[in-house]
């Protein structure tokens, strides 16, 4: 791609993102469309002024949406929107503070270092690798400051994604304690409950069993019935008379068969996922190998549009194997905006459908909550990304070519993937424009419900009551694109440095709107406490990880042996680091210790934890059971309606 390319993806970019949010700017002080801009505050009944008199002020753009997302503090974030939206946020603040950084390093030491040494280069190569790393020449000492760049990119990182840890523990930790009236925090989900051989019911046994082997802990369960109402299943929701009770039960082999009375702690009653309650436990794994071989037929034919759109970005390729493309070259500056432009847009358009996708796949896995459905498919979709985007841009064009060879000679994989790394740094430049400038703009201007609404009030919905658009927070949507720029960022932050300003536009911009959108938008349909953010650290691991071993085979290509071995050292002690973190930090994030269990119910009154108990009958109530039915039964009740299920 040459730099006329780039500058017109710039420029395009940067025109949209204009005349986007300065119509955001306006609509938002309409009356008519507080349904689309602010339907939390609506449905918290949040007071919201507009000025309603036929004023220019009301139709001229203004910034003062971003002055008040940036006066928000995390309190605030933590009080209305839970630890799970402080989290998202706070990782777009990581972005920016990392590659705030990596940009110092690169536009100030790296890029400096590969445009002053003679051009490596052949003649007909484009004038943009002028600017990476692959201009430096082949056994140049000056490979040994990219060395300590990478060195100092990978400690920033490990440094960065520590504290994060920490920070983030801490807060869980605390905001359990504070929601420790969650009757969630009371009550454990128990599975594959065995038949009496008495009675041939379930409910029974559930009984018989925490009666005699938790004869102080227990307090009541509810057991789920089938669709026809008629049914037991082997599933309950047992409740304890304490915190610490619960977290032990959940927490302890029940049985000698581990796959008998399998428990966890329940998930909350608004987060519990009904309709999978119902899925035999034993089937579960059965659909979960489905789903994956759902994902990866699903990946490959995905693989078509990518290359196409890899083919485009390579105009010279697409030359020789379309002729007819060099018409295109008549109409001035029309290759740039082809080259530069279009492959991202076509690129986003595709990638749209993906999340929910991968979050239908996520739900037939057999998840018991939809905060482990969102999860899922956050994970599916960010390795679907990194693997379709990442992998198959920087290898299109020769894909199985690249592929055959490296089965052949597994050792020559970094080199490889470091060749073909540096040649696609220009497309991703464009790729994070494009999603930077008009990406989050889109996202706050909300087009699509402009539209429909529109349609509504002038057709089928004419005079009547408007609907308020609210919805919950799309983690599955959110957190795997922006964990895909860091991956990018991190691969490209000492082959290509250039790119590395463009990242922290994009974590600013991304900042400021999702911050504007959890307050006035979304609504939080269950809390976590932060369990999102291992996965967060997670993604930022593979990156750094990924841009070690590319940087493996850029030294081995630069004939530089001995920075490739401190390079295995590095990557040793990335591992090893991450190891840590699974052992130190990872448990608390998904059991409750006994000791905070223990502290949590010392906070409580004397009669606390009876009113908590009380709330349960109400609260695992699934919506289609009616309100009049009973469906609590406690330890030493004989007889009661148990709760039922519909799976329809």
């Amino acid at each position: 791609m040459s730099p006329e390319s780039l500058l017109a993806s710039a420029g395009i970019n940067i025109g949209l993102a204009i005349v986007i949010l300065c119509l955001y700017s306006v609509f938002r002080k309409q009356h008519s469309n507080a349904n689309i801009y602010y339907p939390r505050r609506l449905s918290l009944n949040h007071p919201i002024s507009f000025d309603r008199s036929f004023t220019l002020r009301r139709f001229l753009p203004s910034l003062d949406w971003i002055g008040e997302a940036v006066r928000v503090s995390e309190d605030e974030i933590l009080t209305s929107c839970g630890l799970d939206a402080l989290v998202v946020i706070r990782f777009f603040k990581f972005g920016m503070k990392f590659f705030a950084v990596c940009s110092v390093v690169g536009l100030m030491v790296l890029l400096p270092v590969n445009c002053s040494v003679s051009s490596g280069l052949s003649p007909t190569s484009r004038s943009m690798d002028t600017l990476t790393i692959s201009n430096v020449p082949k056994g140049s000492n000056r490979l040994w400051v990219h060395f300590s760049s990478l060195c100092f990119i990978s400690f920033t990182g490990i440094y960065l994604l520590h504290q994060e840890y920490k920070i983030v523990l801490v807060k869980r930790v605390q905001q359990l304690r504070n929601r420790r009236n969650q009757p969630s925090q009371l009550t454990v989900l128990v599975r594959q409950v065995p038949l009496c051989d008495e009675h041939k019911t379930f409910s029974c046994n559930v009984d018989h069993f925490f009666s005699k082997y938790h004869p102080h802990a227990y307090h009541s369960y509810q057991i789920l019935y089938g669709e026809n109402h008629l049914e037991e299943l082997p599933v309950a929701f047992v409740t304890f008379r304490s915190r610490w009770d619960a977290s032990l039960a959940s927490q302890t082999q029940q049985h000698p068969n581990p796959l008998l009375w399998i428990s966890q702690m329940a998930p909350e009653p608004r987060d519990v996922f009904w309709k999978n309650l119902a899925v035999p436990y034993k089937h579960v794994i059965i659909y979960r190998f489905a789903v994956l071989i759902a994902e990866i037929i699903f990946s490959i034919f995905f693989a078509i549009p990518v290359s196409a759109v890899q083919g485009i970005a390579q105009f010279e390729k697409l030359k020789k194997w379309f002729p007819p493309a060099m018409a295109v070259q008549l109409i001035p500056g029309l290759s740039s905006v082809i080259t530069g432009y279009l492959p991202s847009v076509i690129l986003s358009g595709f990638l749209y459908v993906v999340p929910f996708v991968m979050k239908g796949m996520a739900g037939v896995a057999g998840c018991v909550s939809i905060s482990e459905q969102e999860q899922k498919a956050s994970n599916m979709v960010f390795y679907f990304l990194m693997a379709n985007v990442f992998f198959m841009s920087v290898l299109s064009g020769s894909l199985l070519d690249q592929i055959g060879k490296s089965f052949n000679n597994p050792r020559d994989v970094p080199s490889r993937l470091a060749g073909a790394v540096s040649a696609r740094a220009d497309f991703f430049i464009t790729y994070v424009l494009t999603s930077a400038l008009a990406g989050f703009p889109l996202e706050i201007l909300q087009p699509g419900l402009l539209t429909w609404e529109t349609m509504k009030l002038h057709t089928w919905a004419r005079g009547r009551k408007k609907s308020n658009y609210l919805s919950s927070f799309p983690y599955h949507r959110v957190i795997p694109f922006v964990s895909l720029f860091v991956l990018i960022g991190i691969v490209y932050a000492v082959i290509a440095p250039l790119l590395l300003p463009f990242l922290v536009v994009y974590f600013l911009l991304g900042y400021v709107v999702y911050i504007n959108q959890l307050l006035d938008v979304y609504e939080t349909t269950y809390e976590t406490c932060g369990q999102y953010w291992p996965h967060l650290h997670h993604h930022v691991v593979v990156a750094i990880i990924i841009m070690q071993i590319t940087m493996i085979g850029f030294f081995g290509l630069k004939l530089k042996p001995a920075a490739s071995i401190a390079t295995i050292l590095l990557l040793v002690a990335t591992v090893a680091y991450n190891e840590y973190c699974k052992i130190r930090f990872l448990p608390t994030f998904y059991k409750c210790s006994v000791q905070d269990a223990k502290d949590s119910d010392e906070l409580d009154k004397d009669d606390a934890c009876d009113i908590y108990r009380e709330r349960e009958i109400e609260a695992y109530r699934p919506p289609s059971l009616p309100q009049t039915c009973d469906t609590m039964e406690e330890s030493t009740s004989t007889s009661t309606q148990p709760l039922l299920l519909t799976t329809s």
